[in-house]
């Protein structure tokens, strides 16, 4: 059963962190659900959020991997950049290995003219300075100038794979800010979306509360009544 991304859970989560996120799931018994040694490149204005889209890299074998792979339209890479949809996130799950590129700027700023969310990859991007100057959400894990061809074979579109130490099933929701990448599942992201959403809100509370020289003792987490009279009246205050 599928369960698309509203968009009020997508509003939601562009206003919370990864790191909210990752205590949320956490409660949930998630414990590994932040990828792994992927980082953003560029400036990260707006927190990209939208359901995974996958693709699937194996290691090249060299009779059937040259660069004429390429002219075949059925491609699994130009495929995957064709057919991922507006508003969805490209994952791509390249085995955590750098050596060779994921993608470059060419495919990158086609999936950002198509409208898709953002690009994600546990490998490396060419052209990554350019990339990186893209109005366009992309993290990987560090540049590469090598084709993909030289390591990486792609073989499928959409299944499951594993992206930095993640199982990312399609679907699922992916949210990065400037810290990394954090995958949810989809059946619970209303949930979560709206227990991060209070999560965040306390947060600013208790923020404003620190830097007015309060101690977090009783006030993180909040065993002090007065603590959460304090909270009630801000956040009346606050209108939040």
């Amino acid at each position: 059963m599928t369960h698309p991304l509203s968009t009020a859970t997508r509003e939601k989560l562009r206003q919370v962190s990864t790191a909210t996120l990752c205590t949320a799931l956490f409660k949930r018994g998630l414990r590994n659900q932040f990828i792994q040694d992927v980082r953003p490149l560029g400036a990260t204005n707006r927190t990209m959020v939208g359901e995974a889209f996958t693709l699937r890299y194996i290691p090249a074998r060299e009779d059937l991997n040259p660069l004429s792979v390429f002219r075949d339209r059925e491609h699994p890479q130009r495929k995957a950049v064709e057919e991922c949809p507006a508003g969805a996130v490209l994952v791509m799950d390249s085995r955590k290995d750098a050596r060779a590129a994921s993608a470059g700027s060419i495919l990158v700023s086609r999936l950002m003219v198509r409208g898709v969310e953002g690009v994600v990859t546990d490998g490396g991007f060419r052209d990554s300075h350019e990339i990186a100057e893209l109005p366009f959400a992309s993290y990987h894990n560090r540049p590469s100038a090598p084709t993909n061809l030289t390591l990486h074979q792609a073989l499928d579109i959409n299944g499951p794979i594993g992206c930095g130490d993640v199982a990312v099933w399609p679907g699922d929701i992916i949210v990065g800010d400037g810290e990394g990448v954090v995958v949810i599942p989809a059946g619970i992201a209303d949930e979560i979306a709206d227990e991060a959403t209070e999560m965040t809100v306390f947060e600013d509370f208790v923020l404003a509360q620190v830097q007015k020289g309060h101690s977090i003792i009783g006030l993180y987490p909040p065993t002090d009544e007065q603590s959460r009279l304090d909270f009630a009246a801000w956040r009346s205050a606050e209108k939040r």
